[in-house]
Formats: structure tokens, C-alpha cells, sequence
């Protein structure tokens, strides 16, 4: 009999699980070929499983570009441009950065484009419904 471990799971449910909640990215007036979705899924392990996937990032070849760039969650979801009212990290507690409950890992991306998946047990999908 074949084991499932928790990736294996995670994979299953990236597959054929419909996203508990979903977050659109979109650019603003510097990056206005930004665009993305995050998805959001409920696991058996208490915690949340985050896909995301990225297209037209700054990249290397732009000036003062990285492929380094940071994903947060932000207390408040008014994305109106230019997102100046989404407010600090999202944070139960009152920790310095990089250890806010929103600071979520890092994404590289490649020639613009960037995808990732991540198992989170500090965020639970019904705290960030209604946050950016």
C-alpha cells in the first residue's frame, strides 16, 4: 500500500480541491504588466496550503530589479491604486518584520513569470478572508 505524506497531499489537493479563498494580483502605475493569483486551500494539517502563480515581474534586466521579491498578507483588503490602503503586515501579534503572522516566503521569479507553493501553519484561511 502507498503512503501519502503531507506533499503528496497537498499535491492531491492542488488537483482536485476547488481553492477555499483566492486573491487576484494586479499592477499599479510602475508595474502595470503585473498580474497573478494566489490560492488558498484548507488542509487536514491545520494549517494553509498557498499556491501562487505571477506573471510580468520585474526582472533582472530591469533597472534596480531584482528576482528576489517578497509576498505579504496586509490588514486591510482596499487595493485600490496605487495601495496605499492596505495598511501594515497582517499580524496577530506585535512582532518586528520579517516575523509577521502575514510575512509569507520569499517568491523568485524567472524572466517574469514566478510560481510557488507553500504549507503555512501561522495563517488560517478564515483570518485573512477580507485582507490583501
Amino acid at each position: 500500500m502507498k503512503k501519502m505524506t503531507p506533499g503528496s497531499t497537498f499535491i492531491q489537493a492542488m488537483r482536485k480541491n476547488t481553492p477555499a479563498a483566492t486573491a487576484w494580483v494586479t499592477g499599479n502605475r510602475d508595474t502595470p504588466g503585473l498580474s497573478g493569483l494566489v490560492k488558498f486551500y484548507f488542509t487536514e494539517y491545520g494549517g494553509t496550503l498557498v499556491e501562487a502563480e505571477f506573471f510580468g515581474l520585474p526582472n533582472i534586466i530591469t533597472p534596480k530589479a531584482t528576482n528576489f521579491y517578497a509576498m505579504h498578507i496586509h490588514e486591510n483588503g482596499d487595493c485600490t491604486l496605487p495601495f496605499d490602503k492596505t495598511g501594515n503586515h497582517y499580524s496577530r501579534t506585535a512582532e518586528p518584520h520579517p516575523n509577521h503572522t502575514g510575512d509569507l516566503i520569499p517568491l523568485f521569479g524567472n524572466q517574469g513569470y514566478a510560481w510557488c507553493a507553500f504549507y503555512d501553519k501561522r495563517i488560517t484561511i478564515p483570518e485573512i478572508i477580507g485582507k490583501s
